[in-house]
């Protein structure tokens, strides 16, 4: 169990601000301040300093902060195990949103059907709230699109996939070669920040010199199967993962757009607590994944 003055010490860290740590935790301001001089005092090592009025973590601070993070994701941990009954395996983790909505329903339903004791609980986010999530202990791991911190994290690459660009089969874009920069004339319709789908496109834009805002218009849609709609209506193009436009391609929906020097692929990742005492167990829940995935493309 993680002492109380460490989950103190956690969200100052997250918070950067003594009164306001101390509202969130429901303690008074001094209490706040004597849990920080206590572990500074137990360390014997400084982990903050004030540069003006703004509150900085020392470099010891954030290594504290680093195993302290760990600490309270592997207590959460041990508390879910040991109250489990002999029946039930209740693990939580997340998904970003392609991921948790195209690839992971086949997935978990093969799962559930070979492996009744497992009961899998989702949280499908973007990439920056599930990082967060993760980080807490909230959720076990996570099987993400986007950019994360690699340095930060145990994580195994769960799979290759193609990125491309969409259009409707009646877009003057169809059945016929194009440049990137032919694309500006269109209304871009994009995911909103934090996602790892729109992450991806940014960075290809940025390589290429361009924006979101190089294009005639942009949309902000947090919801894949709505821009799939307005795509396949000729309201816009769109950027996205083959495997998340597979049905309607294959039905002629949607159509893809044939980029020159377009060859873009990314890594789904899993991801969880770096050294966490519990890295076994995602190593097995990942040979799981992995081996119903790969069941389940082969069919």
């Amino acid at each position: 169990m993680i002492d109380y003055r460490h989950r103190t010490f956690l969200q100052l860290c997250r918070i950067k601000n003594y009164t306001k740590t101390a509202a969130e935790l429901n303690i008074t301001q001094p209490a706040v301040s004597q849990h920080i001089k206590h572990l500074e005092k137990y360390y014997g090592v400084k982990l903050f300093n004030y540069s003006g009025k703004k509150l900085i973590i020392t470099e010891a601070g954030q290594k504290l902060f680093k195993y302290a993070e760990r600490m309270a994701a592997d207590s959460s941990e041990i508390k879910k195990a040991l109250s489990e009954n002999d029946r039930i395996k209740q693990v939580k983790f997340g998904a970003t949103l392609s991921i948790g909505e195209f690839v992971m329903p086949d997935i978990l339903l093969e799962i559930f059907e070979n492996y009744p004791r497992l009961r899998f609980d989702m949280l499908v986010q973007n990439t920056q709230v599930l990082i967060d999530r993760l980080k807490k202990g909230e959720i076990n791991f996570a099987v993400l699109e986007g950019f994360f911190d690699k340095s930060k994290f145990g994580h195994q690459i769960f799979s290759r996939e193609e990125f491309i660009g969409v259009c409707s089969p009646e877009s003057e874009l169809c059945d016929r070669k194009v440049r990137l920069e032919d694309l500006l004339n269109s209304r871009l319709i994009l995911r909103e920040n934090g996602s790892g789908t729109r992450d991806i496109l940014e960075q290809i834009l940025y390589k290429n010199n361009f924006s979101k805002n190089s294009f005639k218009s942009t949309v902000e849609i947090g919801n894949m199967n709505a821009i799939k709609k307005l795509v396949a209506g000729g309201r816009g193009i769109s950027f996205l993962y083959k495997a998340a436009a597979e049905n309607e391609l294959k039905k002629g929906v949607l159509a893809q757009i044939d980029i020159i020097d377009f060859d873009v692929w990314r890594e789904f990742n899993f991801v969880y607590q770096k050294d966490s005492i519990f890295e076994d167990d995602y190593q097995q829940y990942f040979n799981l994944f992995l081996q119903s995935c790969s069941t389940h493309r082969k069919q």
